[in-house]
């Protein structure tokens, strides 16, 4: 997500990926393609792989972060469609879609679930059609919008969920492009506040637990990328003041509910911390 213009675009028709595709830059790194490389997927170039490759060298942890990320999203999103009833999901920065994306693991436990995804990024906007599949019981629609206008976001979400049911707002390796930690708490809050009591915030993130993420994160913003800040953890837990905390609170990724983890395997110690928030 970038600070661009906060137009809202609908789900794309066909031809927007092409026309996306024209604006892409090839020439820099990109968080999306750089996070794409890290869990294995095909959508990057040659400029991603460079500073990816260069990253595994100072800190190889990074690609568990990634990984572990990936599979904390299936098991929240399980957690809360399973053992919560939410059918309504909020998917803000939604990044290159590869393996069980948000509809995909929510409509296999509840097909009449609904997705709304959100990103500004031309590189996400040229992959949308592949985030819009849904069962016919429910719906999946993107939305062309920014993370710096969370009341426009709300609104045009509203065409999709019923603002008046519980949602559950899942901003994943995304807050970190937001500088400024007061600002970054303030959009979430005000994403939290346009939802019902009910309503549940999903949040990981990469953090600045060691000297090797912190390394990393200076090799990347030095990239010519669009910078990504590391926080600590007591600034993620931040972001669920005011929520009620599920067990086991705010904690490293591989440990939030391990017994959900599917497939099984042991967990390992990176520099990312998860959390979900229940709205009293």
């Amino acid at each position: 997500m970038s600070d661009d213009d906060p137009t809202v675009t609908p789900t794309p028709s066909v031809g927007t990926g092409a026309r996306a595709r024209a604006h892409i830059d090839t020439s820099k790194p990109h968080s999306a393609r750089f996070w794409n490389y890290f869990v294995g997927g095909k959508d990057n170039y040659e400029v991603d792989r460079e500073i990816g490759d260069q990253i595994k060298e100072i800190f190889p942890g990074l690609v568990d972060v990634a990984v572990t990320s990936r599979h904390f999203l299936g098991r929240a999103v399980r957690y809360l469609a399973d053992e919560r009833g939410v059918r309504q999901f909020l998917d803000v920065g939604t990044g290159l879609p590869t393996a069980d994306n948000t509809h995909e693991v929510a409509q296999r436990a509840a097909p009449d679930a609904r997705i709304v995804y959100v990103d500004n990024d031309p590189i996400v906007l040229a992959h949308a059609d592949a985030l819009l599949g849904s069962t016919p019981e429910g719906r999946t629609v993107y939305l062309n919008a920014d993370l710096y206008a969370p009341e426009t976001i709300l609104e045009a979400a509203a065409d999709t969920l019923d603002l008046s049911r519980p949602v559950a707002l899942m901003i994943l390796n995304t807050l970190g492009h937001v500088a400024d930690h007061d600002q970054a708490r303030d959009l979430v809050s005000r994403l939290m506040a346009g939802l019902p009591s009910g309503s549940h915030l999903v949040i990981s993130d990469s953090t600045a637990t060691s000297e090797g993420m912190i390394a990393a994160s200076e090799a990347y913003n030095a990239s010519g990328a669009v910078p990504y800040y590391v926080r600590s953890i007591g600034e993620i837990a931040a972001f669920f003041d005011g929520l009620d905390l599920v067990d086991p609170g705010v904690v490293q990724v591989p440990e939030w509910r391990p017994d959900l983890r599917s497939p099984a395997g042991p967990a390992v110690s990176v520099d990312a911390y998860c959390g979900v928030g229940r709205k009293p």
